[in-house]
């Protein structure tokens, strides 16, 4: 008879899933042979039975075919059972299967989850931008509407009105809205980059485009003298920065600049510095004292000062606005240039001639050095340094940079200077020995109209320089280089069509022309030099 091993009980516990069903596989199959087993030895005690005789015999046959089927019942407990843990590790499989489609559902669900997080995030960054853009429209919307009820007063000017406003010379319109407020983009002309970045990292404040559109408009009110018009606009816009934001707003105190140089185009300097310490104190509390807006506002109000002859007053605003763009910007930055250009300025009218060339020389270097020798503002900075020298009495020195001008300005034109290639003011010697030899040469010097025409240095700087080289040539006594030159400055004049300044020139020609004066004489006259103003020099103090 076969027997059954079964395995210890602390080895079951260490068997896997897998090891136990195939156990129960092996006893299965020992107990289906152990139940055939038995089946034959039961089948064949009873055929004993059968041919047994005597009854203690077939007794003890008996007994044991009943221990048989009850050992066949126990072997067929035992398969039932088997059968049992094979049917439930089928359901266990099963369950785990089941399991593993929902693990994978899971990460599909969570999957699907994070990519709607991130649809509704980008939703709502498009909501937000949609909303600033109606913010934006709503407000230019505002500023036209306010601009359609200014138009009566365009209609209200008559033809001969505008043609009176037209012929009325402007000269202070280049410094009317100066380069000042560069650091907020107020589309100036020839602005640096740089300054706005250096802004944005002092403060990030950006002047709004409804201020640079409307800072535009007062601009062009006030070339043609419409200050009717210019003074109400910056008003009414003052009052509804103020209701929107209050008064201490940055904005506020750029619509307070505005208004402030409109004002004092008008002469009215009184209601401009009171404007423009406002606009200071507004800019110095949310912008901080060293902004570059700061710096704009304090060179505006030194201007200003400048212009009503309080010097002293004016320098220290100056310097600090200096200071203020040396540390934001940088100390060899084209802006702290044009900076030093207007501290030579007050300084030159306080006859601090020693500073006056120190602050001219450093700004020539930096615009040498960044924006290379070509730049407009190393020929006006040129031209102001050879002012102060004529102040001075230092005529060589002067002469020196005129024809530095002149010389550079034929070289970007012409090309290298040769024997037969010379600039004007070299004809112009040329034609001095000429006559002093009594071989005055009567040839025209009108193809040199052209070349200034053509020239690419600020054609202003150009014909002052002629004028100014020329009446240095008259005082020193070369009155035919002097009509060259003025000869040339004039044909270029006409051609060219510029705007130049009669009364600077005449002043200039007039202060070198008395040869008879003493030369003390000369030196107070040579105060009436006034140096060109304009977006790239800055302001005239």
């Amino acid at each position: 008879m076969s027997t059954m091993v079964y395995p210890r009980e602390e080895k079951l516990e260490k068997l896997s899933q897998e090891e136990i069903i195939s156990n129960t596989k092996l006893v299965i199959q020992g107990l289906e042979a152990l139940k055939n087993e038995h089946n034959s030895i039961l089948h064949s005690l009873l055929e004993t039975i059968k041919c047994l005789k005597k009854d203690e015999e077939a007794n003890l046959v008996h007994e044991k075919s009943n221990l048989l089927r009850k050992s066949v019942e126990m072997i067929e407990l035992g398969l039932g059972e088997a059968q049992v843990m094979m049917a439930l590790s089928n359901h266990l499989n099963a369950v785990e299967s089941e399991k593993q489609k929902l693990r994978a559902q899971v990460r599909r669900l969570c999957q699907e989850n994070q990519w709607l997080r991130d649809e509704l995030a980008n939703t709502q960054q498009k909501l937000q931008k949609s909303e600033q853009s109606v913010a934006q429209l709503e407000e230019e919307k505002k500023h036209l509407e306010f601009m359609n009820q200014l138009k009566k007063y365009d209609e209200d000017v008559s033809p001969t009105q505008e043609e009176k406003d037209r012929e009325t010379p402007k000269d202070s319109l280049d410094d009317l809205f100066p380069n000042d407020e560069e650091e907020h983009g107020q589309g100036m002309q020839h602005q640096h980059n740089s300054a706005a970045v250096a802004a944005a990292q002092q403060g990030g404040y950006e002047i709004p485009a409804r201020l640079r559109t409307l800072h535009n408009l007062v601009i062009q009110y006030a070339s043609q003298g419409r200050y009717e018009v210019a003074v109400p606009l910056c008003k009414q816009a003052l009052e509804d920065l103020e209701k929107t934001s209050g008064h201490d707003h940055p904005d506020v105190a750029t619509m307070l600049n505005i208004l402030a140089l409109v004002y004092r185009d008008q002469n009215k300097y009184k209601e401009a510095a009171h404007l423009l310490n406002d606009a200071l104190s507004i800019r110095e509390k949310t912008l901080g004292k060293d902004h570059p807006a700061v710096a704009a506002t304090l060179n505006n109000l030194a201007v200003l000062y400048g212009k009503r002859g309080k010097y002293k007053e004016a320098e220290p605003l100056c310097k600090r606005a200096l200071e203020i763009r040396e540390k934001v910007l940088g100390k060899d930055h084209p802006d702290v240039a044009k900076q030093l250009n207007n501290l030579a300025l007050l300084c030159q009218n306080q006859g601090k001639y020693e500073e006056v060339e120190y602050y001219y020389c450093r700004a020539l270097e930096i615009y040498e050095c960044r924006l290379g020798p070509d730049d407009p503002n190393v020929a006006k900075t040129k031209n102001n340094l050879a002012s102060c020298f004529l102040k001075q009495g230092k005529y060589k020195e002067a002469e020196i940079l005129y024809k530095e001008i002149l010389t550079r300005a034929h070289e970007k034109e012409f090309g290298s200077v040769d024997a037969e290639n010379k600039p004007i003011w070299m004809h112009a010697e040329e034609r001095e020995e000429m006559s002093k030899g009594k071989h005055r040469d009567n040839t025209p010097y009108g193809e040199y109209g052209g070349w200034y025409k053509a020239c690419k240095v600020n054609s202003p700087t150009v014909n002052t320089t002629l004028r100014n080289l020329g009446a240095l040539y008259r005082r020193q006594g070369k009155l035919e280089a002097a009509e060259t030159l003025e000869e040339c400055a004039v044909r270029s004049r006409k051609q060219s069509n510029t705007g130049i300044d009669p009364i600077h020139q005449t002043r200039v020609v007039e202060i070198l022309k008395d040869t008879e004066g003493d030369r003390r004489r000369s030196r107070d006259s040579l105060t009436s030099v006034k140096y060109e103003s304009g977006s790239e020099t800055g302001e005239e103090a």
